[in-house]
């Protein structure tokens, strides 16, 4: 199949951008990196009348410290999740994340503001911003704003994007001494969609829990906080007794949807594995 008739409009600023939406309405659509919406476009599941090319914009673009948070730029590429220094140092659970984000050739055109906009339940970033308790910071026709994580994931590819808007950079607070994180995923082949994914954050005074935040990915419409499953740990010392807790907190915090490939109790199952490895990892100090 071959992509319906569309129109290209190349930005060089987000107001050149937004402006351009703003005059198609509805019948636009927003490309960076391409890596999901050219598919889209290839299949007619999407048919725009216009493309517009967000690709060349410096401001999007850029990794920085500001304050107490670590500015990441819309454009980053998920390559650069591997390779940026400030990445490893203050989000090392974005760093954990990379490697298992598809393939080389994706991770090289993928930007990471595409990954978050889409919110697809299966993806690492949009489930490791949860982790993180990061902000989005979103352009759109009536002025910028902010929206932490735990309220952006709306439903099944729905987002608190509203029409016209556009990512500009996600805010993550710097990790710190005294944190302690850890990621992994169970998936069929290395760069597959995961069976499940979990990737967690946790402040520690020695060894006791003060504050987790856990989020899974491929168990439901959204990214999926099981807040269920942190209540059970904050204030403990990790040991057999908590982790078996935190397992069984699952039961309320997760709803695998019905699926062809993957029973929702074989998925419930895989998750309650995920999480006891990654907390006996947070247990060694990792």
């Amino acid at each position: 199949m071959k992509a319906r008739a569309f129109s290209y409009f190349r930005a060089d600023t987000i107001d050149q951008a937004l402006n351009a939406h703003a005059r198609a309405g509805d019948d636009a659509r927003f490309i960076a990196g391409g890596q999901s919406l050219v598919p889209a476009l290839s299949l007619r599941l999407q048919a725009p009348r216009l493309l517009i090319d967000i690709a060349h914009i410096a401001e999007l673009r850029g990794i920085r410290r500001e304050g107490d948070t670590l500015r990441i730029g819309a454009l980053t590429r998920h390559c650069e999740m591997l390779s940026e220094p400030l990445i490893a140092e203050f989000a090392p659970l974005l760093r954990a994340a990379a490697p298992f984000v598809a393939h080389p050739a994706i991770r090289n055109r993928g930007t990471f503001g595409g990954s978050v906009a889409l919110a697809d339940p299966a993806s690492e970033f949009p489930a490791m911003t949860l982790a993180l308790g990061a902000e989005i910071e979103i352009a759109g026709p009536s002025g910028n704003r902010r929206v932490k994580a735990d309220d952006f994931f709306i439903d099944l590819f729905e987002t608190a994007l509203q029409p016209g808007e556009l990512i500009t950079a996600v805010h993550v607070p710097l990790f710190r001494s005294g944190q302690r994180f850890a990621f992994d995923e169970l998936a069929r082949r290395r760069g597959d969609y995961a069976l499940v994914g979990c990737g967690m954050l946790a402040s520690h005074t020695g060894d006791r829990i003060d504050d987790i935040r856990i989020a899974f990915f491929s168990v439901g419409n959204t990214p999926t906080r099981v807040k269920g499953a942190e209540a059970a740990l904050t204030g403990f010392t990790i040991d057999a007794a908590r982790i078996a807790a935190a397992q069984a907190a699952l039961e309320d915090d997760l709803a695998p949807p019905e699926s062809d490939e993957v029973p929702p109790a074989m998925r419930l199952h895989l998750a309650r594995v995920l999480l006891g490895r990654l907390l006996g990892r947070l247990g060694e100090g990792a």
